[in-house]
């Protein structure tokens, strides 16, 4: 593993053991050549997954990113980051057990408002208001009145 702070290619484990999600290892590491310490995360990964995104373009698909996208939708919402953890393990446990390496975009997008749903109403309203491209706020009043069907039909 390559050292963060001095480039070195020589580093060695200190220390390794579960991380608290127990789908993940924690590695401490110490570079000898500058004294630096670290942190590394080792995951399994079952198969390379390709993401075709809706202009046909095609990029390996990076868990960060998706990772990145649902805390920002979760940002300051009352779910214990564990919960969240375990949700984006989830469904890259679920793309990955597919079977297929090529993933269209908007069929990732949908299975993490899908798991969005059935933990918070809120960051799901807000991945889904990037996701489906909402313009206006027309677009919000349309999609919550699509969450409470009872309410639209009382106006």
């Amino acid at each position: 593993m390559r050292c963060p702070f001095c480039g070195n290619i020589d580093t060695q484990v200190k220390d390794s053991r579960p991380a608290e999600d127990h789908v993940s290892i924690r590695r401490r590491r110490f570079c000898p050549a500058c004294g630096g310490r670290f942190t590394t995360y080792e995951r399994v990964q079952l198969r390379d997954l390709v993401v075709i995104k809706s202009n046909g373009r095609r990029e390996d698909f990076d868990r960060d990113k998706l990772e990145r996208s649902i805390r920002i939708a979760m940002q300051k919402r009352p779910v214990d980051p564990e919960r969240i953890d375990q949700m984006i393990s989830g469904i890259v446990r679920r793309l990955e057990s597919m079977g297929e390496t090529d993933i269209p975009s908007k069929q990732i997008g949908e299975i993490v408002m899908e798991a969005l749903a059935r933990i918070d109403t809120v960051a799901y309203v807000r991945f889904a208001s990037v996701y489906k491209n909402f313009q206006a706020a027309d677009d919000f009043d349309r999609f919550v009145s699509e969450l409470r069907p009872d309410a639209a039909a009382e106006k």
